[in-house]
């Protein structure tokens, strides 16, 4: 076991999962030749070969299909017993890995995760940002412990739990005149700036476009909520936004903000492995999390 390297094993995971060596060693910020040496050498451990090129993509081949299989597990082993060992440090409360998306991370984590640092100084968090599908999996694989996700999510391991319930409103140059509440027609009227197709937010605005029978034609699809603000500000178009990112002051709004009719909104929920062992740090984590998503109901 002391001759199995867990960092040429992640380096093979990674490869994998992205189907490139250059993918892989930009995501590890390592170089592509270090990449293809751990790989190698892993090869060389187990004597047998683990990826092939087909075109331009990595593949597993056989056998490395079944470790991809075995390092799931061991991943999961290896973060359960460093999680287990934090409990008896007095250094720290634990290790805690955090996945959300770019929106949550912007605008409502930041004050949580201050005020945690202030709580528990030894508490040692990480945070990823992804879309929902990307944060499942890696809950699954227990490559993070616990994410806040765009609902729809869904997993057989997963615990789900509704944490707040965040509007939508469309967001136009400022000085533009809206009408007192937003409907589809109006905004199709309009050159819009909306979410990239691939993750939940944009399925669910994609659905209200639907719904009111209007044709949805983005002139721009963007995958990040500060880029789209910007976009807007430089009066580029019109979006649709979560509340939580244009909450300024109306007077100092770079913006025209208006609610949207028929009202549109999307569920926030923390997902976690029911097998979850929770340490100190991921409850005091979830606890911050869940009193936040409270408050923003009130």
């Amino acid at each position: 076991m002391s001759s199995l390297s867990l960092d040429q094993l992640a380096t093979f995971v990674e490869v994998i999962e992205l189907g490139s060596f250059s993918a892989a060693a930009d995501r590890l910020n390592i170089s592509q030749p270090a990449v293809s040496l751990q790989v190698r050498q892993l090869e060389k451990r187990l004597g047998v070969r683990l990826i092939e090129r087909i075109g331009r993509k990595a593949t597993p081949t056989a056998a490395g299909m079944e470790l991809l299989a075995h390092a799931g597990r061991i991943n999961r082993e290896v973060s359960g017993a460093l999680d287990a060992m934090a409990r008896y440090t007095t250094e720290t409360i634990g290790r805690v890995r955090l996945g959300t998306g770019a929106t949550a991370c912007i605008y409502l984590l930041p004050p949580l995760l201050r005020s945690l640092q202030q709580g528990f100084p030894s508490l040692d968090i990480t945070v990823s940002t992804g879309n929902t599908q990307d944060m499942v999996k890696a809950v699954e694989d227990n490559v993070l412990d616990i994410a806040l996700v765009t609902m729809p999510a869904s997993g057989r391991m997963l615990e789900i739990k509704s944490i707040l319930r965040d509007e939508f409103v469309a967001v136009a140059p400022a000085g533009v005149v809206m009408p007192p509440e937003v409907t589809a027609e109006e905004l199709s009227k309009n050159p819009l700036i909306l979410f990239e197709p691939s993750g939940n937010t944009r399925r669910i605005i994609d659905r209200w476009f639907e719904q009111s029978g209007v044709s949805l034609r983005p002139v721009m699809s963007l995958g990040s909520v500060e880029a789209i603000k910007e976009l807007v500000r430089a009066g580029l178009g019109w979006a649709i936004l979560p509340a939580m990112s244009v909450r300024e002051p109306e007077q100092r709004r770079p913006f025209t903000v208006r609610p949207l009719m028929p009202h549109l909104h999307r569920e926030l929920a923390l997902i976690i492995r029911q097998d979850k062992t929770i340490t100190r740090g991921l409850r005091a984590l979830i606890a911050a999390i869940t009193e936040a998503g409270t408050r923003r109901r009130l």
